[in-house]
């Protein structure tokens, strides 16, 4: 029964070449390498998981959803920014995977980047809803109206997981550290053509500065980079467009509407089953 299993399971060894650095201890990183023992399906985390199950339980990185949401275990694979999660070690070389923390980041430890700036530059942008008047988010009497083509505007933009590969795949962060960002920058697009929002003005500052948008070379590195589809490049040439419009005072958004009467008067489809009853 056993041996039938092992056939069935084919088991491949495979070189994991792995950046460690602990500041604490070393002077400069280096690569370390692990042998792998790899079966069909295992992806680069699980891989990283038996390392420090098997070999080594001193190795750093960061991790938790494991289906590719959190964004938590982003790094570089094999000269290629990607989530460990969702690559297969098999799928990527049958031989041999080197690893490293993402580019463009300080290295706190192993595999493990600095995401302080990242953060910090996200919250400049101001990534919530901004009304004039701050009794309508306070104290809300009802819900905004949103069809389906207004919220069409922004979606695909607020599928970001904020990941950090986007940055690493972009060469203006690799020169220019004060440059805000395809993630921060993709966010301020986000809301700013959220149909509800009214911060346009106030996020201007920051996404129209010498180190904002224009600084973007429009590379289209981290939309290729993006494993959610998020294209930030777009985003950011959104946001040009949006200041040229402004500049000659044709930029066009539709109010926030209220939920209306007719609004509420809406009912359900009767064809669609009703929810069985309460157990509690």
């Amino acid at each position: 029964m056993e041996n039938s299993k092992q056939t069935k399971e084919t088991v491949n060894n495979v070189i994991f070449e792995v950046l460690r650095y602990n500041p604490e201890t070393d002077k400069k990183p280096r690569l370390e390498e692990y042998t792998v023992k790899v079966t069909k399906g295992m992806t680069v985390l699980d891989g990283l998981n038996w390392i420090k199950e098997n070999l080594d339980n001193t190795l750093a990185w960061r991790s938790s959803c494991r289906m590719g949401v959190c964004g938590s275990c982003a790094m570089f694979i094999n000269g290629r920014a990607r989530l460990a999660c969702n690559n297969q070690i098999m799928h990527i070389n049958t031989k041999k995977l080197v690893i490293k923390p993402l580019p463009n980041f300080a290295i706190i430890r192993d595999l493990v980047p600095d995401f302080e700036d990242f953060f910090e530059k996200h919250r400049t942008i101001k990534p919530f809803l901004i009304r004039k008047k701050a009794e309508e988010l306070d104290n809300p009497g009802n819900e905004f109206f949103q069809s389906p083509e207004e919220l069409a505007n922004y979606i695909q933009f607020a599928y970001c997981i904020k990941c950090g590969i986007c940055l690493a795949a972009c060469p203006t962060c690799a020169t220019d550290d004060r440059f805000t960002g395809p993630m921060a920058l993709t966010q301020g697009w986000r809301y700013v053509s959220d149909s509800r929002d009214e911060g346009a003005e106030e996020r201007e500052q920051e996404l129209f500065s010498r180190h904002g948008v224009w600084r973007c070379h429009f590379a289209g590195a981290c939309s290729d980079a993006c494993p959610k589809g998020v294209d930030p490049a777009m985003a950011i040439q959104l946001l040009k467009r949006d200041m040229f419009f402004k500049q000659y005072e044709k930029r066009k958004k539709s109010p926030a509407r209220r939920e209306t009467e007719e609004s509420k008067e809406w009912k359900p489809n009767p064809d669609i089953p009703k929810p069985p009853d309460p157990t509690v």
